[in-house]
């Protein structure tokens, strides 16, 4: 999908757009590398058996390429079954290793600086920047470093169609922004429902009422006392992910080391601040370490989340900010006081939708604690423009194998292909170019719970054109992507 990077005047009507297809082909014919390797196992063994002597051994080796060509073809859940072979293989290991399970050790110190959270999230180190105060996450085995900040907005639903389109074109430009730095990893946007502790309502209160004690103003204060808690509100934020290895030569520059990557992010920090703000965002401040520890200990303690907005500093600090437990199932993941479970959208709108609206069913879900992140790749120019070329060139190929063979070539064949000519059109016309994924998790007290909100969802989802699938055998790994803002990948 392109970033807009169009400077014209935008019109005064919201204009519709399409989103590209999941690319489903794969390296012959139709066939990935997985499937591939199979079925070339199971036709070599029944050559071997043919050539070799016939019958009886071609009988022998039946087992061989039946399953070779069961598991090529024969699809579960919609993916063929030698696909699902790594994520099998993978879980088993983790099961015999007792890596579903998550225990924090409360009697051992953790080193300084690291943060205690489950899986290879250990790995990750906090650095606070000097200059601006704010909290970065440092993953030394990705070489990245992150930065995150809370942006508010107004209700985009209810403006008028010139300014959502006026706002859609600032947005992509913000994004296009992103594309042309070359240093950014990862951008992450991430909203999400919380219990509303009341404070937005206490604070209206106290700045808008009368508190005289009289009966009207002592009624009006417990009624907004009762009602906080029992309400929930919308939180958004956007993570910048530096890239230190594509950004060496600038954090050289800077002094080098974790300090000189702080200066790159920063000014990198700078330039979407300014780009936030142009799309009529209001970015705040850069989250410290603080705040950032409230959002992790939010997320795997949702119970605790009203109560640590309520008390000041209360759960400031990140190297307590991780749960205590985590059990994670082949559905669900359990941790301290909630059961969770990770959906990724793995179809957009196939038909031509309305940007920032079509996705009102599924966010504006309420009873319904929930995360959605959109993590954006952005691609470099030159990259882009390589990988097109090399689309371009299979889907050509592969249509003239098909028509060497004379297979049909399929309406979804010929869309994926216009696909590919749309991005190369709006690259040559200055677009960037974003790889998107999208992932919800749902949060419930029960598992009972848990699967209501699921198929709630679901159905939320259907209504905004929007194909979901539960992601199996590696829920630990989603639910940090999908509910943390640490830019992670699944």
């Amino acid at each position: 999908m392109s970033a807009s990077d169009d400077s014209s005047t935008p019109g005064t009507e919201l204009v519709p757009v399409k989103f590209s297809r999941l690319t489903r082909r794969g390296v012959l014919l139709g066939l990935s590398v997985s499937q591939l390797v199979a079925l070339g196992i199971g036709g070599a063994s029944l050559v071997w058996a043919f050539y070799a002597g016939g019958g009886l051994l071609i009988a022998m080796t039946a087992p061989i390429w039946l399953v070779a060509a069961a598991i090529t073809w024969v699809p579960v859940a919609g993916r063929p079954l030698v696909e699902w072979l790594p994520v099998v293989i993978w879980w088993a290991w983790r099961t015999t290793i007792g890596q579903l399970a998550y225990r924090r050790r409360i009697v051992v110190p953790r080193p300084e600086g690291t943060l205690a959270l489950p899986g290879d999230m250990a790995r990750l180190r906090e650095y606070v920047d000097p200059e601006t105060g704010a909290g970065m996450i440092h993953d030394p085995h990705q070489s990245t470093l992150t930065a995150i900040v809370e942006v508010t907005h107004p209700a985009f639903v209810l403006l008028d169609p010139a300014e959502q389109q006026r706002r859609v074109t600032s947005w992509g430009r913000a994004l296009a922004t992103v594309c042309r730095s070359g240093r950014v990893a990862t951008v992450q946007v991430l909203e999400r429902t919380l219990p509303d502790a009341g404070q937005g309502l206490a604070e209206w209160w106290s700045e808008h009422g009368t508190d005289d004690g009289s009966w009207p103003a002592r009624t009006y204060a417990e009624l907004i006392d009762r009602a906080g808690p029992a309400g929930e509100r919308h939180a958004s934020t956007i993570s910048l992910s530096l890239d230190m290895k594509a950004a060496a030569r600038q954090i050289r520059t800077a002094g080098g080391g974790i300090r000189g990557a702080a200066a790159v992010l920063r000014q990198e920090m700078t330039t979407v601040t300014a780009a936030l703000r142009a799309a009529d965002l209001n970015p705040g401040d850069w989250l410290g370490t603080g705040q950032i520890a409230v959002v992790l200990r939010s997320a795997y303690d949702p119970a605790i989340a009203a109560t640590l907005e309520r008390h000041g500093e209360l759960g400031h600090d990140l190297a307590t900010a991780g749960p205590v437990a985590v059990t994670e199932t082949w559905t669900r993941l359990r941790t301290d006081s909630a059961h969770h479970a990770v959906l990724w959208i793995s179809e957009w709108p196939r038909s031509q939708v309305y940007p920032g609206t079509f996705l009102a069913p599924l966010l504006l879900t309420t009873g319904i604690q929930r995360s959605f992140s959109l993590i954006c790749t952005p691609m470099r120019t030159d990259q882009a423009v390589r990988d097109i070329r090399k689309k371009k060139v299979e889907y050509v190929s592969d249509a003239s194998q098909r028509a060497r063979i004379g297979q049909i070539e399929d309406a979804g064949q010929t869309a994926e292909y216009q696909d590919v000519l749309r991005q190369e059109s709006d690259l040559t016309a200055g677009h960037g170019v974003l790889r998107y994924t999208g992932l919800v998790s749902v949060s419930a007290e029960t598992v009972d719970e848990l699967e209501a909100a699921v198929s709630a969802i679901e159905q939320a989802a259907i209504q905004s054109s929007c194909e979901t699938r539960r992601l199996v055998g590696q829920q630990a790994v989603a639910f940090t992507a999908a509910a943390l803002p640490l830019c992670r990948r699944v």
